[in-house]
């Protein structure tokens, strides 16, 4: 199931042609809302590292955050709520509620998944090599939780020059407040 599932969300010919560009049109998205509303290790003020088992995060995760989240699958290509939305604000980890982005960190991209240049603090991702599909990038996962956000590569904009290309599925973003 797992792998079908990964061939109808992940079109290898869109990881090879995702560059980064100025596209992104700002359209809303369809929620701004945190993905799973029963989720009690949900928070976006604590950091303390989770390890749970798969089988928690099953229970407590929606089905399609669960796929990207726990199994590394990948949304298809121009298709999440965030790629080319522009507000203002911060991007968390649907599985945890952990900070990741900050909205100033954003940038179109002609890859088809929101894009960022860096990460809102130093430890909220980790990284691992990733050598599937006869290639070898850079996974990027929530350094709360764990899961699978996307992919980083060394083709974004200045000042870091880095790309981090991210499934808007396991995303959650919360809007700055007006004063």
């Amino acid at each position: 199931m797992k792998h079908l599932l990964f061939l109808f969300l992940f079109p290898v010919a869109a990881v090879l042609s995702c560059s980064s560009g100025n596209t992104g049109n700002g359209t809303n998205p369809a929620s701004v809302q945190q993905s799973s509303p029963v989720n009690p290790y949900y928070s976006r003020t604590d950091t303390a590292r989770l390890d749970l088992p798969d089988s928690v995060w099953k229970k407590v995760l929606p089905p399609e955050v669960y796929e990207v989240a726990r199994h590394a699958a990948t949304e298809r290509a121009f298709t999440g709520k965030y790629w080319d939305f522009e507000g203002t604000g911060t991007y968390s980890c649907a599985a945890c509620g952990n900070a990741l982005f900050r909205s100033d960190a954003k940038f179109s991209s002609t890859c088809g998944w929101p894009s960022f240049f860096e990460t809102v603090r130093s430890g909220s991702v980790e990284y691992r090599t990733d050598k599937s599909y006869g290639m070898e990038r850079t996974e990027v996962l929530c350094g709360r939780c764990g899961s699978h956000l996307g992919h980083v590569f060394d083709d974004g904009p200045p000042p870091t020059g880095k790309r981090f290309c991210m499934n808007s599925v396991v995303l959650d973003f919360e809007p700055d407040t007006r004063d």
